[in-house]
């Protein structure tokens, strides 16, 4: 069995629940209406995504190091 690990990216949506994104993979992206469901369908995101590639006999991307998004409180003088 083959077993990969991917960074995924939780993004509160507008409509309520979340967007989520996986960098790797194409930025494949999909949703959920609470964070768990939105867990459960990126996991069944990558899993069809990889189905896919393999059936296909494309390689399978392996995780790259990326820049991480983060906030950071700044101070401006007027």
């Amino acid at each position: 069995m083959l077993e990969r690990r991917y960074t995924a990216i939780f993004e509160p949506a507008e409509e309520g629940g979340y967007v989520v994104h996986i960098p790797a993979l194409n930025d494949l992206v999909t949703e959920g209406d609470t964070l768990e469901e939105a867990v459960a369908m990126a996991k069944d995101a990558i899993r069809g995504y990889i189905e896919c590639l393999l059936e296909k006999n494309w390689t399978v991307p392996e995780e790259q190091e990326h820049l991480k998004p983060f906030t950071k409180n700044l101070a401006v003088s007027l």
